[in-house]
């Protein structure tokens, strides 16, 4: 069942639909950081002074400059470890897209579903982003003192959160958002196991772009198989 749903969500890949939630993810990401960056560097030119005065060398005006390419340098550093992260977070916002393009490839003959308000959905792609971040740093302890089993509690770990996630987001738009709870603690075993084949390639560099959108048509494939939908 899970392999079948990961399957079918691969093969949609080249969906143009798919590309358009990865591009939109990743052009909101790059906006943020920028945004984040100008504001970065003018709250540092505002605090470096032009010039400064030292003894025996006398003033000094390139201050300001290397102060300035410092933060660009420090922006670009942390972009790495950021990127992930925040075009999760943007795409994250999209996902019910990515379900609406497997339902009309797959599940043709299903009723439309109803669409979940953006503030709603922004709301929960934060609140989700949030979890994820305190979860793994409060798991770095777990990681300290079970180094040889570091890579099994971070996919334990992140496979439950994404496939919670993953599942509510497929499930909500046909059931709401109490029947999405009621299923997922009924096939809390099944939707695990997904999350954690979604969190495999979280280590992946540049793979790990596409886990928000193969997770949310691998779960939407996922919820119509536990629930007795045909394709």
């Amino acid at each position: 069942m899970i392999l079948t749903a990961f399957t079918r969500a691969l093969g949609q890949l080249g969906d143009p639909r798919f590309r358009r939630v990865l591009l939109l993810g990743l052009g909101l990401a790059l906006g943020l950081l920028a945004l984040f960056y100008a504001g970065f560097a003018t709250l540092v030119g505002w605090m470096v002074p032009e010039s400064v005065s030292l003894p025996l060398l006398g003033e000094i005006t390139w201050v300001d400059d290397l102060a300035s390419w410092g933060s660009l340098v420090l922006m670009l550093v942390l972009s790495v470890f950021l990127m992930v992260p925040v075009a999760s977070a943007m795409t994250g916002i999209f996902l019910e897209d990515v379900a609406e393009a497997v339902e009309a490839r797959h599940y043709p003959g299903l009723p439309p579903a109803g669409r979940i308000p953006f503030t709603e959905a922004l709301r929960d792609t934060l609140a989700f982003l949030g979890v994820l971040i305190a979860a793994n740093v409060l798991a770095l302890v777990l990681y300290l003192m079970f180094a040889p089993l570091a890579p099994v509690i971070f996919w334990g770990l992140n496979g439950f959160l994404l496939g919670r996630e993953y599942f509510t987001v497929a499930a909500m738009r046909r059931v709401g958002r109490q029947g999405a709870a009621e299923l997922r603690r009924r096939h809390l075993p099944v939707i695990w196991l997904a999350g954690v084949l979604m969190a495999v390639p979280l280590s992946v560099p540049l793979v790990n772009l596409l886990v928000p959108i193969l997770g949310a048509a691998t779960f939407t494939h996922l919820y119509h198989a536990l629930t007795g939908a045909r394709g």
